[in-house]
């Protein structure tokens, strides 16, 4: 602690200084903040280091005045609470799991292990932003690099479909534009960045080169790049073709633009594609993804190069990697033959909502009743939905078993893990007077089991005799 925050917390016996704390509220997951807190009054009042998403964050938390848990709007026990979802899940004919990018990766573990037992469907925030870079991985492959990596060696930047000055506003000042690193001792001036994107954004004023193709014609400029770092003569030559259209009609990006990036690309140190939402959520989609990876395997044939996205939610990287470990498949995950199953369009959330599938729904830090198609909403609110979540939202109030839950990273400790697929563990400012969904998740799980046990075998031991003989996962 500094010598300036130790004479504070002499000052006032009711602060406490929580150094090197974590922000989970987006991807970055930057873990050195230095949090003011005020014990009397149990909030944050200055979270030193934090980007301007983050001071909103930690000064807006505050501990609600409600119930730690309710049936139908009415205040019960947390026991009574939890057996009611039990049952309510155990008795679903398509049950489903969705959310899991707002909490820590040891809830969603038992997550996972409840959807197994009842065999459900579990899905992810990931099929809503980047599952289809979810696809792409699985059929091109990845090359990737910590973001440590860059801050020390990355002398290309390339930011592919995202704004992350409204973002991700540390992704410039702490990974990748202007930090010094090891072999870029002098910041931004040892990079080049470049942003490609439809429109000017704010992240255009850190760009050396923007680029804006016309909207929907990623997939077209990434293959032409590809053909002309693989040494591809393209001609923008009147009455000289490529698939048949000149390039920039049809992009909206010169040829010779094109040709300068991919020069550029091919002769750089250490470069990296960052791409976001504006790439994977557009027409082409997984297309798009896979083009921009198999783009960076093409230029490792010259230099080395890297592809990461730019992820959102505080630990939507550590759902992937929870699910994927459990699974063997990143979100859209079905058990219902008794083993893992694998379909986008079928098993991810909004498709098994709007087409009518799921019968009973677990919703863990995550609200689609205010942001999915309207179709998949009204089918929502005609079904048992049990919901686990630090503040009220569109979606607990039409729960049929809501819980009131401690924030991840303010409230609990725990894992999470950075865009990178680097794991950070938490160091939070103060408790709550909520359980954490960890805890929450682990008495549904326990109750879950003996109940699936029970209907497996109805006239032998009891739950609790089986769960004792059967570690749950």
């Amino acid at each position: 602690m500094t010598e300036e925050a130790n004479k504070k917390v002499e000052e006032n016996k009711n602060m406490k200084i929580v150094e090197n704390a974590t922000c989970t509220f987006c991807g970055c997951v930057c873990d050195d903040m230095e949090l003011h807190v005020d014990l009397d009054e149990k909030r944050i009042t200055k979270a030193k280091n934090a980007c301007v998403l983050g001071r909103a964050w930690f000064a807006e938390h505050t501990i609600e005045d409600a119930p730690a848990a309710m049936i139908d709007g009415k205040e019960v026990t947390i026991e009574e609470a939890v057996e009611e979802a039990a049952q309510t899940l155990v008795k679903a004919k398509f049950p489903i799991t969705y959310g899991l990018s707002d909490t820590t990766s040891e809830a969603q573990r038992h997550a996972v292990a409840i959807t197994d037992y009842i065999k459900g469907n579990i899905d992810t925030t990931t099929s809503v932003c980047h599952g289809p870079s979810g696809l792409a991985f699985q059929s091109v492959g990845e090359s990737t690099s910590t973001l440590g990596e860059v801050k020390n060696r990355a002398d290309l930047v390339i930011y592919w479909g995202g704004n992350p000055a409204e973002s991700h506003p540390r992704h410039f000042g702490r990974y990748a534009v202007t930090p010094k690193g090891m072999f870029t001792p002098n910041g931004k001036k040892d990079r080049t960045v470049v942003l490609v994107d439809v429109r000017k954004t704010k992240s255009a004023g850190v760009a050396d080169i923007l680029i804006r193709p016309n909207p929907g014609k990623d997939f077209e400029v990434i293959w032409a790049l590809r053909a002309l770092v693989k040494g591809n003569k393209l001609s923008a030559n009147e009455g000289e073709w490529f698939w048949g259209v000149n390039i920039e009609e049809e992009t909206g990006v010169p040829l010779e633009t094109l040709t300068d990036l991919a020069e550029r690309m091919k002769k750089c140190r250490f470069g990296v594609l960052f791409f976001g939402m504006g790439l994977t959520m557009t027409r082409g989609r997984h297309f798009n993804s896979g083009a921009l990876l198999a783009l960076a395997t093409d230029l490792n044939k010259y230099t080395h190069f890297v592809a990461k996205p730019v992820r959102g939610h505080g630990n939507v990287t550590g759902a992937d990697n929870v699910v994927s470990w459990q699974t063997g498949y990143p979100f859209g995950v079905n058990f219902s033959r008794g083993y893992p199953r694998f379909n986008p369009g079928e098993f991810t959330t909004v498709d098994t909502l709007s087409n009518g599938d799921a019968d009973t729904a677990l919703i863990i830090a995550s609200d689609p009743a205010s942001n999915f198609p309207k179709k998949a909403i009204e089918h929502l609110k005609n079904i048992p939905v049990i919901t686990l979540d630090a503040k009220s939202t569109e979606t607990t109030k039409l729960a049929h078993v809501a819980f009131k839950t401690a924030t991840y990273g303010i409230n609990t400790g725990g894992t999470v893990y950075r865009m990178d697929d680097v794991s950070i563990q938490l160091r939070p400012a103060f408790e709550s007077p909520f359980p954490d969904d960890e805890t929450i998740l682990k008495k549904i799980k326990k109750r879950v089991h003996e109940l699936t046990l029970k209907k497996i075998h109805p006239g032998g031991a009891s739950g609790e005799a089986k769960v004792a003989a059967v570690n749950p996962l």
